[in-house]
């Protein structure tokens, strides 16, 4: 892979990874768009293990509270332990469901028409939750301290549909905590620290699958650079999306995703 191409798609997974509107759909269309092919296991494992920059800016942003959380459990700290139980629960089921229909994902819906579908309907459902709040004055409990068990089941459940590319990890989960009561905002930060398991688990699983793979024709040059940018381009959306989603909602993703969708549902026609 060039190394403008590997800049080029480390930008797109470090701007949309943690916006709701889909990283891996929007790798899948410009990968399509750029002529790298839907069926090449190179590029299709490439767009999966990239992810690791975007996993990095996490914990770049989030290393106070994990430092203090990972200290807490040595010391017996009850936020600490609340946090790890609820990070498990939420992560468990999309390790089950990912571990049995993996194959099945990438055989069948790393195309452009099951993403650009997938768009479509997670930008619907995101206008249809957010104003129903807005209608009812719903502004969930705000704060980490309130992703019960129970939630956080929700929570992962939730996440188990984002498997499918174009709909989103974040816009999955996000929804799926504001419908359990949470704040956009809490919801949203419960989101970035899943994916630290979540996405933490799939990189290494495909980056060990296809090691050869990446390896062969100076792969992991390529590999490395779209990491790093993907890891300072993630890191300054988190921060400037978490204080967005503290005043406003997520309905403008979810126009953008339908207009995206249907652009290339149209382009696709023609």
């Amino acid at each position: 892979m060039p190394l403008i191409i590997a800049v080029l798609l480390g930008i797109v997974e470090g701007l949309t990874e943690f916006l709701p509107v889909s990283s891996t759909g929007h790798l899948v269309l410009v990968g399509h768009w750029l002529g790298l092919g839907d069926d090449d296991p190179a590029t299709s494992s490439f767009e999966i293990v990239v992810q690791l920059g975007a996993i990095l800016a996490v914990v770049a942003h989030y290393r106070v509270l994990l430092g203090q959380r990972l200290r807490g459990l040595f010391t017996g700290d009850a936020a600490s332990r609340r946090l790890l139980v609820a990070l498990v629960v939420a992560f468990a089921p999309t390790a089950v469901v990912g571990l049995l229909l993996r194959k099945t994902i990438k055989a069948h819906l790393f195309g452009t028409l099951p993403v650009a579908a997938a768009l479509v309907v997670g930008g619907v459902v995101m206008i249809v939750v957010e104003r129903v709040r807005a209608r009812r004055h719903l502004t969930g409990e705000d704060g980490l301290e309130h992703v019960t068990p129970g939630r956080a089941l929700a929570i992962g459940l939730g996440q188990c549909l984002s498997m499918w590319p174009g709909a989103s990890r974040s816009m999955c989960t996000i929804v799926a905590g504001q419908l359990t009561g949470l704040s956009t905002g809490t919801a949203a930060e419960f989101s970035f620290l899943l994916a630290l398991p979540t996405l933490g688990a799939a990189t290494l699983y495909e980056g060990f699958k296809a090691r050869h793979v990446l390896a062969s024709n100076g792969g992991l040059v390529s590999l490395g650079v779209g990491m790093v940018v993907s890891f300072f381009v993630a890191w300054a959306v988190i921060a400037t999306f978490l204080r967005y989603l503290r005043t406003r909602g997520l309905e403008p993703f979810g126009w953008y995703r339908v207009v995206l969708g249907v652009l290339v549902l149209w382009i696709l026609e023609r």
